[in-house]
């Protein structure tokens, strides 16, 4: 790494950018959990730059709060208490250890043959479409009552649309006027637009903001053990290790370089696998790769990966100063969610791509049986019980495709044939 040729004011910036994007996602596991806040955006910043060494510096991806773990420390921290549950993030941190030793010896032909576009693509795309209602409830309000009651759902709306137009005209209008660097920011920029319109309109609170110190040492935690608490936790491991799987999928597509060949999908997977370990250890959540900031990366085109790293970094400094931590948090949801219609939306985007560019033809029934059956499950609610183990979602869709794949195994991705 060339420290100088790294730290210019555009990379920084662009970090800013990045971390503006991760922060709400981030931090609403511990308001959600209990767990701190400072401490879950320390274990954000430093489990990416964990990552990034384990996987030599190469993928442009940023870890955050994992919400797939959120039901399991819930109901620990009930029962037995959050150390407990920290303890099964820790275990289900090793788990991921442990596949990536196996898939270490799988050969990288093997792994396509069982992640064919076919099956990548429809995974790519039930990212972004899975987290688009979270997007629209941010934009109506549904997390911030008091903006419903002061202007209506229609009045959030408005924040939310009128910050998705920022965004829209920063990154398409703004390269004809030769601002070229502030066309790569209408993350940032529409964020910051939104915002002060909510300011101007009177339904920012500034309460927390007041209260909040200057400089705090975030309450570290350490984690505790139970058979239990591992039981309930350590499954979840194997679907968040599915959605890995499709957030390298996605990072890969977006920047044009094969991430599960090179630095290897088993790089990948400790990197995300010890990154949550060491979250566990400090007392914050499990970490994973960020689809929002995936978004970004593709709606920006700027794909450096020192730019996640400086936002590790941000994200490590604000740990360490609560109150800007609180001003962040005052973002109203409307001006989150306006943002995230663009982000989410581009997600889903590269995965049609993705699909398209590999000439995946679904006039071949058995590719369209394979693709079909994968949004529905990913997209329907069905959840699947295994014990301790529930699946749904994306890994549910994930499994499901896969073993489709290997069930009816399609003669050829481009053919009608099959």
């Amino acid at each position: 790494m060339d420290l100088k040729k790294d730290l210019t004011g555009k990379n920084v910036v662009m970090g800013l950018q990045h971390t503006f994007v991760m922060f709400g996602a981030t931090v609403l596991v511990p308001i959600i959990t209990g767990l701190d806040v400072g401490v879950t955006l320390f274990a954000a910043g430093l489990g990416t730059w964990l990552f990034h060494f384990i996987t030599k510096f190469k993928v442009p991806v940023f870890l955050g709060s994992s919400f797939a773990f959120i039901p399991g420390i819930v109901a620990i921290g009930a029962s037995q208490g959050l150390p407990y549950a920290l303890g099964g993030i820790v275990v289900a941190g090793f788990m991921y250890v442990i596949v990536a030793i196996i898939f270490k010896f799988v050969s990288y032909e093997n792994l396509h043959k069982i992640l064919p576009p076919h099956v990548t693509g429809p995974m790519i795309i039930l990212i972004g479409l899975i987290l688009a209602p979270v997007a629209v409830q941010n934009a109506k309000g549904d997390f911030s009552k008091p903006i419903v009651d002061a202007i209506g759902v229609n009045g959030a709306w408005g924040i939310a649309l009128f910050t998705f137009a920022v965004g829209v005209f920063v990154k398409i209008a703004f390269p004809k006027f030769g601002w070229k660097f502030l066309s790569n920011l209408p993350v940032l920029i529409a964020l910051v637009a939104g915002y002060v319109l909510a300011i101007l309109i009177g339904v920012v609170d500034f309460s927390a903001v007041g209260k909040a110190a200057w400089i705090g040492i975030p309450k570290f935690t350490l984690p505790k053990f139970s058979v239990e608490a591992i039981s309930i936790m350590a499954p979840v491991a194997i679907v968040t290790m599915v959605e890995h799987f499709g957030d390298v999928l996605a990072i890969g597509n977006v920047v044009g370089k094969d991430f599960i060949k090179d630095p290897g999908v088993h790089r990948t997977l400790i990197g995300d696998g010890l990154a949550t370990a060491l979250a566990g250890c400090i007392g914050g959540p499990a970490n994973t790769t960020y689809s929002e900031n995936t978004g970004a990366v593709a709606l920006t085109g700027v794909y450096n990966p020192v730019i996640m790293r400086i936002a590790a970094t941000f994200a490590i400094v604000l740990s360490l100063i609560p109150k800007f931590t609180a001003l962040i948090g005052t973002i109203p949801g409307p001006v989150i969610g306006g943002i995230s219609i663009l982000l989410f939306g581009m997600i889903s985007s590269i995965g049609i791509k993705n699909m398209v560019d590999a000439k995946v033809n679904l006039s071949n029934a058995k590719l369209l049986i394979i693709t079909a059956v994968m949004l529905v499950l990913g997209l329907g609610g069905a959840t699947f019980k295994f014990g301790n183990l529930n699946l749904s979602g994306l890994g549910l869709a994930a499994i499901a495709g896969i073993v489709l794949n290997l069930i009816l195994r399609p003669k050829d991705v481009t053919s009608a044939e099959g």
